[in-house]
């Protein structure tokens, strides 16, 4: 296969150009008489855990996977890597699955020539932990303390899991008779099988948590029930009320919202759906939505099941499966185009490939009905923008259609019903809350997820551990601190050199300038908290182009659509796992490559000896040699080593 000059110039990285006669810093390098500045080794957050909003330890599991942090004695790297992993996301199969990965657009590797397959080595770890029956470690004392988490999604579930590995006593309140919010009952069975997400959330079970399910708060129990009985409490309750269609007549009975649709179907009381399907959205809801419709399709003959109550998700299926059916035309429209719509690009191939209509550039401007039912949704061309944060929308006047319809969804966004739990409502139809998530003037109320702004599966995982924290703090009588401004899991080179047995010398955390004590790197600081290193502080020509390993992924066409739901995307290997963790450029850490003390020309920088190495404490500078030349720094890959001392 021929390789073209464009994609020659794409596969690495060079610092310098041919003909370039001017090296920078050279003047002050190359003194013969003192040092300018020697290195310092930085632990800086990666741009994938920057990106994260679970602030998941991404590098740190990827290095355990390749090999470069070995696992305490007797423990698999897998289940190591696993539980680095948990620390912030108890959901690593269901995350691995759906979670559209802002850490990969992060990835400082998309500069060299794709990103780390971070969401697929997730799933693997999943996978492997659902396999191996891993479970937590509980807590060996309790507080004492109750808490009350009032919903059972992804943010209370999360919430719930971190305050339980803190020895506190939790109860789940949730109206559904399952527990998972959204991850079960927003998100189809052939995006994430129930069978795992029930593993993942027996897990935390496991830890002693609680459920009352089938209760609604407001309702079933007061507030000033839960404020007797409890301590504190975390609000996850979602944002499970869809907001219907904007436009005249949308009232109409065969016109209903997507979180409704998607509720029905994976409670199993949807059964089929008409001929003809419309879906006014452009996220991946509203693809959700479609892929649905389209495998349902239009039911002539369904026969009675034999199931008197339905399982979440299941049922619908096994309707489909044993019902003659024919596929349903599904028309999905956005106000923006296509390439520009909200859900992840791979998600709207595969819709696409399945035979869904697809039209950017439309809104709906009104439902035409005939006997009280909706027949078509009217819409007009148009051109939407975002202006200041908010959505501008031009309509091209006289451009109406209308697209048949016996079923109209409305897919454009989520609310929150606050029955029973008014006070909590900010006016907006969200809940206000601090940056420790806490509620303004209500001591002890926390609050994640989607009722502070509707957003990703991930960013309610990472709400709900950020007010665990404050839950915690609030219950020993603790001020809340202010949070870090890189709010996320990071290694820990105390909790590391503890692990692999190391006597501490003195008990501090390392400081800039440490060289008194064995706690640190002599010159370590961690500046993890506060600082993202960006791809131009890395030696990229130490990388070179290697494709990412992508899994394996079931792309159904219009017919074989038909009825269809089982899993599309299938997990990697274990080789392969491993061997997409080596792309990792491990941003911002040390991962052992000797380059610093290979060329070091005054042998000024040299290996910790084995024995009291560990990651982020390879290797160290004898500063009575070090000449300030730099090249340790130029030829670090990771950016790990800088040079600061002398500054």
């Amino acid at each position: 296969m021929s390789t073209t000059t464009t994609e020659v110039k794409n596969l690495n990285f060079r610092r310098y150009k041919d003909g370039d006669t001017k090296v920078a810093m050279r003047d002050k390098i190359f003194q013969s008489s003192y040092s300018y500045k020697c290195p310092t080794y930085v632990q800086s957050t990666p741009p994938c855990q920057g990106s994260c909003p679970a602030g998941e330890d991404i590098r740190g599991y990827l290095a355990i996977t390749r090999g470069t942090e070995k696992p305490p004695a007797g423990m698999p790297w897998q289940e190591y890597a696993w539980r680095r992993l948990t620390q912030a996301n108890p959901f690593p199969s269901v995350m691995g699955r759906v979670c559209p990965a802002p850490c990969e657009s992060g990835c400082n590797r998309n500069e060299v020539e794709d990103h780390v397959g971070i969401n697929s080595v997730e799933h693997f770890l999943g996978e492997y932990a659902i396999a191996n029956n891993l479970q937590y470690a509980k807590p060996e004392t309790s507080t004492g303390k109750k808490v009350a988490i009032i919903g059972g999604g992804p943010g209370g579930l999360s919430c719930a899991y971190q305050l339980a590995m803190k020895g506190h006593e939790v109860t789940i309140f949730d109206d559904h008779e399952y527990l998972g919010g959204m991850m079960r009952y927003g998100i189809p069975g052939f995006r994430t099988p129930r069978e795992v997400l029930d593993k993942e959330i027996d897990r935390i079970m496991a830890l002693g948590v609680k459920a009352r399910l089938n209760t609604r708060i407001g309702k079933d129990v007061t507030m000033e029930q839960i404020n007797k009985e409890f301590d504190a409490v975390f609000l996850g309750m979602g944002a499970q009320a869809g907001r219907p269609l904007p436009v005249p007549d949308s009232d109409a009975p065969n016109v209903v919202t997507a979180t409704a649709f998607l509720d029905a179907f994976n409670q199993g009381r949807m059964q089929h759906v008409g001929k003809r399907v419309v879906v006014v959205g452009g996220g991946d809801t509203s693809v959700d939505v479609a892929t649905v419709a389209r495998r349902l399709g239009h039911i002539e003959k369904a026969n009675p099941t034999d199931l008197d109550k339905a399982i979440a998700g299941h049922m619908a299926q096994d309707v489909a499966a044993i019902s003659a059916k024919q596929g349903a035309d599904v028309v999905l429209i956005s106000v923006f185009p296509i390439d520009k719509m909200a859900a992840n690009k791979h998600e709207i191939e595969q819709a696409l490939a399945e035979g869904i209509d697809i039209k950017g550039g439309l809104m709906p401007v009104g439902v035409v009905k005939e006997n009280g039912r909706a027949t078509a949704l009217r819409v007009a061309k148009c051109e939407a923008k975002i202006v200041g944060g908010k959505l501008e929308i031009k309509k091209e006047e006289g451009s109406e259609i209308d697209l048949p319809a016996d079923l109209i969804v409305s897919a454009i966004g989520q609310g929150i019903d606050f029955t029973g739990l008014e006070e909590f409502n900010n006016a907006n139809g969200f809940i206000k809350t601090d940056k420790n998530y806490q509620l303004p003037g209500k001591p002890g109320v926390f609050a994640g997820g989607d009722v502070i702004r509707p957003h990703l599966l991930t960013t309610a995982i990472g709400h709900g551990s950020i007010a665990a924290d404050g839950i915690d703090q609030y219950l020993q009588g603790m001020e809340l601190g202010k949070r870090p401004k890189i709010d996320a899991h990071q290694f820990d080179l105390m909790r590391k050199m503890i692990e692999k047995g190391l006597k501490i010398e003195e008990s501090h955390e390392p400081i800039w300038g440490t060289d008194k004590t064995n706690a640190a790197v002599h010159n370590y600081e961690n500046r993890s908290d506060r600082y993202v290193i960006p791809h131009d502080e890395l030696f990229l020509g130490h990388f070179p182009f290697t494709p990412r390993i992508q899994r394996d992924v079931t792309t159904l066409d219009k017919q074989s659509a038909l009825g269809n739901f089982e899993e599309r995307l299938h997990a990697l290997n274990e080789k392969q796992a491993i061997d997409e963790a080596k792309r990792c450029m491990s941003c911002g850490m040390c991962f052992e490559c000797d380059n610093c003390v290979v060329y070091c020309p005054q042998t000024a920088v040299f290996r910790v000896p084995k024995a009291k190495a560990t990651l982020g404490r390879y290797v160290d500078t004898d500063y009575k040699k070090c000449i300030g030349c730099h090249i340790c720094s130029d030829v670090c890959p990771t950016g790990y080593i800088q040079m600061g001392l002398g500054e």
